[in-house]
C-alpha cells in the first residue's frame, strides 16, 4: 500500500493486465483513466493525487480525463502517435545484462544525436555504428535527449514527455537494445536529461497541474518548475530511476542545473543523487552536470561526479578564432592564460573579477583547483557551442585542420575526461545548426527568435539556415560525406587514445598531486601534471613557433609536428 500511495504519476504494471494509475492534479475535481472509451474513475488523495487500479491489456491506448479534458499521460512510457495522441500501456524493459561498467577516470566520450548520427536516425542504426567508435578507443557515448518532443526532428531539449522515447528514433525496446549493444562492445551510455523546463508544445502539465510550476520565476526556455513540491520531485526522480534501472544506462547528463532552483533540505539534486546511488546496480553510476555557475559544491559533496567545463572550450575557441563577442568576451582578453588555468585548475572563472564582464555583475564561480581531473569534462566543441552559432560551424571550419589536430591531441592526452562531438574523431566539417519541426505560429516564432538572437553580433549578415527546413536537419549528419582526410583523422584519434590508455591512465589512477603551466609564447604553453607515479608533460603550440622551445628527448613520448612548425604538440612522461 505504501508503494501505491507514494505513486504520483503514470500507469505502472501491477499484475497480468492490471495497472496502478496516478496523476497529481490538485486543482482537478474529477480524474479518470479512459481505455478504449471506457473510463475508470480515480480517487482523490489528501495530497491532490488521484489514484486507482485499471484493468487493461498491455499496448492498449489510454488517456486521462481531467474535468472533461482528455490528455495523454504526462508520464507515458510510450505514445500511439505524436505528443497529443493517446498514450500506450507499456511494460518497462527491465535491464538484465551483467555489464559492470567502468571507472569514470577511464572515460573517453562521444556526444551523439540519434537523429543525425546515422542516415536512418534510429536507435537500431546507431547501435550498428557503435563499433566504429569502439575501434578507435572511444568507450562512452553521451546521447542527446531522447524524451518525446513535438514533431519528428529536433535537438531534444524541447521534450514534453520525459518518460517516452521519441518515436522517430524507435521504441523503448529499441533503446534498451541500443544500451545492451553498447555494453556488449565495452561502451558506457550516458543519457542527457532535461529536468529544468518543458518544450513549448504538448506540455499538458501547465493546465492540469499549475502547481507544478513556480509562478514567481521563469527560465530562458519557459516557466520554472517548483521543486519544493514532493510530487514534482517524484516526477523527475522516478524518471531518472527508470532510465538507470529499467534501461541500464550508466549515468545521466543533467541539463542546465543552474535553472533547478530549490531551497528545500535536501535540495532536489541531492535527493535525486541519493536515490539513484541507492539502487542495487552492478556498475558505477555517473552523474554529469551542466552548470554555468562554476560552483564545486555538488562535486565536493558527491551529489554529482563531474561537470561540463565550458571554460576550457571558451579559452581554446578564442585562442584559435579571435572571437570576442557574447560569452566569449571575458575569454578573449588573454586566452592563452585562461587555457593554462583550465588545464591546471579546471574552471577559469573562480569567483574573481573578469575582463569583459557587465558592470556590477557578480563574479562567477568559486575555487576549483582542489578537484581531481575527472571532475571536469573537457571538449573542443559540443552541440551547444557548434549549434548555437548562426551557421552551426564546427571549430575546424573557423581555424585550420593543423590547429585542430593540436587541439585534438591536447584534449585526448590531458588528464581530464575528454569529450568529442559526433564526427570530430574523423575531422568532420559538417555543420550542426539548430533545427526543429514545429508548425504554424510556433514555427514563425522560432524563426524570428533565431534572427533576433544573432542580430546583435557584428559579423552577422542575416544569413541563417531555416531551422524548420528539413534540409537543415538532414544536412547535419557528419558521416554522410566524410572529409578527404577522414582516414588520417581516424588514425590520429586511434594513436592518441592508445597513448592515453598506455600512459595517461596509469598516472591518473596513481593520483594527481600538482599541476603547473608555463606560458612560452602568445599561443604556446607547457603544462606539467605531477602524479604519484611520475610527470606528464605537454608542450602545445597553436601559433607562431617559439625558437627557445627545445623539446627534451624522452623514452616515452608522442609528437605532432616539430618545434619549427606553427602548430605542434609534444607530450612525454618522466618517472619519479
Amino acid at each position: 500500500m505504501d508503494e501505491v500511495t507514494s505513486q504520483h504519476w503514470g500507469l505502472l504494471p501491477s499484475g497480468p493486465d492490471m495497472w496502478t494509475a496516478a496523476l497529481w492534479s490538485p486543482q482537478a475535481r474529477a480524474v479518470s483513466v479512459v481505455v478504449d472509451g471506457t473510463p475508470t474513475p480515480l480517487t482523490r488523495g489528501k495530497d491532490g493525487t488521484f489514484r486507482g487500479i485499471v484493468s487493461a491489456p498491455a499496448a492498449a491506448a489510454y488517456v486521462f480525463d481531467v474535468d472533461g479534458t482528455r490528455i495523454p499521460d504526462p508520464a507515458a512510457r510510450q505514445q500511439s502517435g505524436d505528443v497529443h495522441a493517446p498514450s500506450l500501456l507499456t511494460i518497462p524493459p527491465l535491464s538484465t545484462n551483467t555489464w559492470t561498467g567502468r571507472d569514470w577516470r577511464d572515460s573517453v566520450i562521444s556526444e551523439i544525436h540519434i537523429g543525425t548520427f546515422t542516415k536512418a536516425g534510429t536507435f537500431a542504426a546507431a547501435a550498428e555504428k557503435l563499433p566504429d567508435l569502439a575501434d578507435l578507443g572511444i568507450n562512452t557515448v553521451e546521447v542527446m535527449p531522447i524524451a518525446q518532443f513535438a514533431g519528428n526532428h529536433g535537438w531534444g531539449y524541447d521534450g514534453v514527455l520525459p518518460y517516452a522515447v521519441h518515436p522517430a528514433y524507435g521504441t523503448p525496446e529499441d533503446f534498451a537494445a541500443f544500451v545492451a549493444a553498447a555494453h556488449g562492445l565495452g561502451m558506457s551510455v550516458i543519457l542527457d536529461v532535461v529536468y529544468n523546463h518543458f518544450g513549448p508544445e504538448g506540455a499538458y502539465l501547465h493546465s492540469i497541474s499549475p502547481d507544478f510550476f513556480d509562478a514567481s520565476r521563469t527560465t530562458p526556455w519557459g516557466p520554472a518548475i517548483d521543486f519544493t513540491q514532493k510530487p514534482v520531485r517524484a516526477f523527475f526522480i522516478q524518471n531518472a530511476i527508470m532510465w538507470v534501472r529499467d534501461f541500464g544506462v550508466d549515468g545521466l547528463r543533467l541539463d542546465a542545473v543552474h535553472q533547478i532552483q530549490d531551497p528545500s533540505t535536501p535540495e532536489f539534486l541531492a535527493e535525486l543523487s541519493t536515490q539513484l546511488r541507492a539502487l542495487n546496480l552492478p556498475r558505477p553510476l555517473h552523474l554529469i552536470a551542466e552548470d554555468e555557475r562554476n560552483l564545486p559544491h555538488h562535486r565536493d559533496a558527491g551529489v554529482t561526479d563531474t561537470q561540463w567545463n565550458d571554460d576550457y572550450h571558451h579559452s581554446l575557441h578564442c585562442l584559435l578564432t579571435g572571437e570576442n563577442e557574447g560569452y566569449y568576451a571575458p575569454f578573449a582578453a588573454d586566452p592563452i592564460r585562461d587555457l593554462a588555468t583550465a588545464l591546471t585548475e579546471g574552471h577559469v572563472d573562480q569567483g574573481q573579477p573578469r575582463p569583459g564582464q557587465d558592470a556590477g555583475a557578480k563574479p562567477r564561480g568559486a575555487p576549483s583547483g582542489h578537484l581531481p581531473p575527472q571532475a571536469f569534462v573537457n571538449a573542443n566543441q559540443t552541440h551547444d557551442q557548434i549549434g548555437n552559432r548562426a551557421l552551426g560551424e564546427r571549430l575546424i571550419a573557423l581555424s585550420s585542420p593543423e590547429a585542430m589536430q593540436v587541439a585534438h591531441a591536447m584534449l585526448l592526452t590531458s588528464p581530464f575526461v575528454p569529450m568529442l562531438f559526433q564526427g570530430e574523431e574523423i575531422g568532420a566539417r559538417t555543420p550542426f545548426p539548430f533545427f526543429c519541426d514545429f508548425t504554424g505560429d510556433l514555427a514563425d516564432a522560432v524563426r524570428k527568435g533565431r534572427l533576433s538572437e544573432f542580430s546583435a553580433f557584428s559579423g552577422f549578415d542575416g544569413a541563417l539556415p531555416d531551422p524548420l527546413d528539413p534540409r537543415t536537419f538532414h544536412g547535419a549528419r557528419p558521416y554522410d560525406a566524410p572529409p578527404p582526410d577522414a582516414a588520417d583523422w581516424r588514425d590520429l584519434t586511434a594513436r592518441l587514445l592508445t597513448w592515453r590508455r598506455a600512459v595517461v591512465l596509469p598516472l591518473l589512477h596513481s593520483g594527481l598531486t600538482l599541476a603547473r603551466a608555463q606560458i612560452i609564447g602568445p599561443k604556446a604553453l607547457r603544462v606539467t601534471w605531477q602524479f604519484n607515479m611520475g610527470l606528464l608533460n605537454s608542450t602545445i603550440q597553436l601559433g607562431q613557433p617559439v625558437p627557445t622551445n627545445n623539446w627534451p628527448a624522452a623514452q616515452t613520448q608522442l609528437s605532432l609536428g616539430s618545434p619549427q612548425d606553427d602548430f605542434a604538440f609534444h607530450t612525454w612522461i618522466e618517472q619519479t
